[in-house]
């Protein structure tokens, strides 16, 4: 008989935290419910939909109108930023020219700061794949979670240009996780602010880039294609946090876990942007979820999907990691791999230790493959629990470094101990 003062046995631990996790997934759940984006029938009708021929240089504006940007669900709290909806042009990984929308936000007082008014290229972290997700129609709901820091950016008197990337409120499957996809999704939103009428706004002020989780990876790819993609912008630099730069690595990690649906969301985005047929590998129960996470937000996808693992949703029972060690997938996966070219601006790159979606190795990897090719780079690490933890002190870091870059302060790169 065990003693009431003693430690509980290791299953009994296992279940207490297991109850946890799925007590977490009930919280999401219920999230997902009320935070649902509001879409009026303009939304889902005439303003997202592309037109067939998509003219102009990338960043060119294709159609604007304007919105407001609200920043709880009741929309009861509105941001006193001039807020316009676009959509432009841009390229996707192919280099093929597309349509794709984003937000324009322009705080309503002057900038008082050194030079110009600084736009910020901001990237969103992950919000899901269905059309509905798309952060400018998020942002108009009231339900964009990453509304509280995109104020904080506003408040210091940064303009924000934030994309929707490629698929995510325009037709199409959302292109998640193809790095030069979302490069140019990011780049192109920044041209496209630049250009629009009626902001104020410099053609070619100051650019700085930030983005956290799928936006740090939107935003470290994005630094190191600026200056061969986007040599007109003039970028002084950028803060990427917990940067997904190797998806093999975050795959292996995701698995079977809490939110195995990020991996869904991978294997789908990429499938998609080169041309891959996955019912070629999936079951019959694969093919559904693929078919079902294509139409979901990031919230009801943690809890519709969590601890899948899956090696039950292939044809010959092997898991989405042993799938990408062989072609077609090793190759598309082998694309994405972000630090093999050179930003040339300060880069500052954020990560939790205790980060449990994307491995902290992956992000001192980033940082070191990028020292190794002579950037600029800043590490700074935390212990903050969790992925959804730790972008507290990465925002908190990211408001130092974009003021930094301002003022024209010299960034002192440590390269020495990576």
């Amino acid at each position: 008989m065990t003693h009431p003062s003693a430690p509980p046995s290791l299953p009994t631990r296992q279940r207490a935290h297991r109850f946890r996790r799925i007590a977490g997934v009930v919280v999401l759940a219920v999230a997902a419910a009320v935070m649902s984006p509001v879409t009026t029938a303009r939304a889902a009708g005439d303003f997202y939909a592309a037109p067939a021929t998509v003219d102009g240089p990338p960043g060119s504006v294709l159609r604007s109108e304007a919105m407001t940007f609200y920043l709880d669900p009741l929309r009861t709290l509105r941001s006193t930023a001039a807020a316009t909806r676009v959509m432009y042009a841009t390229r996707d990984r192919s280099g093929a020219p597309i349509a794709v929308t984003g937000t324009v936000l322009v705080p309503p007082i002057p900038w008082i700061g050194p030079g110009r008014r600084p736009v910020v290229g901001y990237a969103a972290g992950t919000q899901g794949m269905g059309d509905q997700c798309a952060p400018s129609r998020q942002l108009a709901a009231g339900s964009e979670y990453e509304g509280v820091f995109i104020s904080g950016l506003l408040a210091r008197g940064y303009a924000v240009a934030m994309t929707d990337y490629q698929g995510l409120g325009t037709a199409g499957t959302h292109t998640y996780m193809v790095r030069e996809a979302q490069a140019h999704a990011v780049l192109d939103m920044v041209r496209a602010a630049q250009r629009l009428p009626g902001t104020g706004l410099p053609s070619a002020g100051p650019v700085m880039l930030a983005g956290y989780s799928q936006g740090g990876g939107a935003t470290a790819a994005a630094a190191e294609l600026a200056p061969s993609y986007a040599p007109d912008l003039d970028v002084t630099g950028a803060v990427a946090g917990a940067v997904p730069a190797d998806l093999g690595a975050v795959a292996a990690n995701l698995d079977g876990g809490l939110y195995s649906a990020f991996a869904l969301y991978a294997v789908t985005g990429q499938s998609a942007a080169y041309g891959l047929d996955l019912d070629a590998f999936l079951n019959a129960r694969g093919t559904s979820v693929i078919q079902a996470v294509k139409g979901e937000c990031v919230a009801e996808s943690i809890a519709l999907h969590a601890f899948t693992r899956s090696s039950d949703l292939t044809k010959d029972g092997r898991s989405l990691t042993e799938l990408a060690a062989a072609e077609p997938f090793r190759s598309i996966a082998a694309d994405q791999r972000i630090g093999r070219l050179k930003p040339t601006v300060p880069v500052l790159v954020t990560h939790s230790a205790l980060d449990d979606v994307i491995p902290y190795a992956v992000g001192r990897r980033l940082a070191s493959d990028w020292c190794a090719r002579g950037a600029n780079v800043a590490f700074s690490p935390n212990i903050t629990p969790t992925h959804v933890g730790g972008a507290v002190p990465s925002f908190a870091k990211q408001f130092a470094f974009l003021e930094a870059r301002v003022a024209g302060l010299p960034q002192v790169s440590d390269c020495w101990w990576l």
